[in-house]
């Protein structure tokens, strides 16, 4: 599965080679930004990186917490995509919220708009598209910062990926039927997939300088599991990879809004 595949490839496909300056230009012919939708999990939950690079980039944010009662939109009309956050709980928890997030998604798949799944996002992302999610098979968690490796589908998509990208989870899924894959690890075999104009990351892109001393003053006991790095790890691993991953976010984010062709959209809201 390419970008150029079905009717809305091209175009997609352009924007993300010809980079921010193009994709700005294509913005800037439509009548206004649509806001983003944002789902957050907790109380205190932000957005983080990815909230400043899209208010960068022009979009207002949309956030809303279904867990405490706030309903998702029935249509995507109304919204230039949306993001899905992660969270400390599972997706094979039985709380309502979470089966009412998983078939949600079904909204983006079916009307062919950005969507981004974030570690407990992608996971919603995978389960809805039908793959197991589940913890490793030996107990192992990746908590901190781990190597990623993007296959040429992912190159293509979005050039000078990072080396390590931050993680919290200890859960994964498989590949998709039907899904691209974008970059592979190691304990954890998929990385980042995509279908259509949905991507599912399990890595945190989105973590800020300040969320990372949050998460690892309140989840220290989790430093302690199978395959977590130590907090100072996380801390020294940042000053050497989070310039590059910092550019890649603000790249693929600029790619992922810009490359749906306003026909597609038309048709969505037929």
């Amino acid at each position: 599965m390419s970008f150029q595949s079905g009717k809305i490839g091209a175009e997609s496909l352009l924007n993300f080679r010809r980079g921010p300056q193009a994709a700005a230009v294509a913005r800037s012919t439509a009548d206004s930004l649509l806001p983003v939708l944002i789902v957050l999990h907790q109380e205190t939950s932000t957005p983080g990186r990815v909230g400043n690079v899209l208010r960068a980039l022009g979009h207002r944010l949309d956030i809303r917490r279904p867990r405490f009662g706030d309903p998702l939109p029935e249509t995507l009309d109304g919204h230039a995509g949306a993001v899905i956050f992660g969270g400390p709980m599972s997706v094979n928890d039985p709380d309502d919220f979470i089966r009412r997030e998983i078939d949600w998604i079904a909204v983006p798949l079916r009307e062919q708009r950005p969507f981004l799944g974030i570690c407990l996002g992608a996971q919603m992302l995978a389960m809805q598209l039908g793959a197991r999610v589940a913890p490793h098979p030996q107990g192992r968690s990746q908590i901190g910062y781990y190597p990623v490796r993007p296959t040429p589908a992912g190159l293509e998509i979005c050039p000078n990926w990072p080396d390590h990208v931050y993680h919290w989870h200890q859960e994964g899924f498989e590949l998709p039927a039907g899904a691209e894959l974008l970059a592979e690890g190691s304990d954890f075999p998929v990385e980042a997939f995509r279908v259509d104009h949905c991507f599912g990351f399990q890595f945190h892109p989105d973590v800020t300088y300040a969320m990372m001393h949050r998460w690892t003053t309140r989840g220290h006991s989790r430093l302690e599991l199978p395959g977590a790095r130590p907090r100072h790890h996380h801390f020294a691993d940042r000053a050497v990879h989070d310039v590059t991953e910092r550019a890649w976010l603000k790249q693929f984010l600029d790619g992922w809004l810009a490359r749906v062709p306003r026909s597609v959209m038309s048709e969505a809201a037929e």
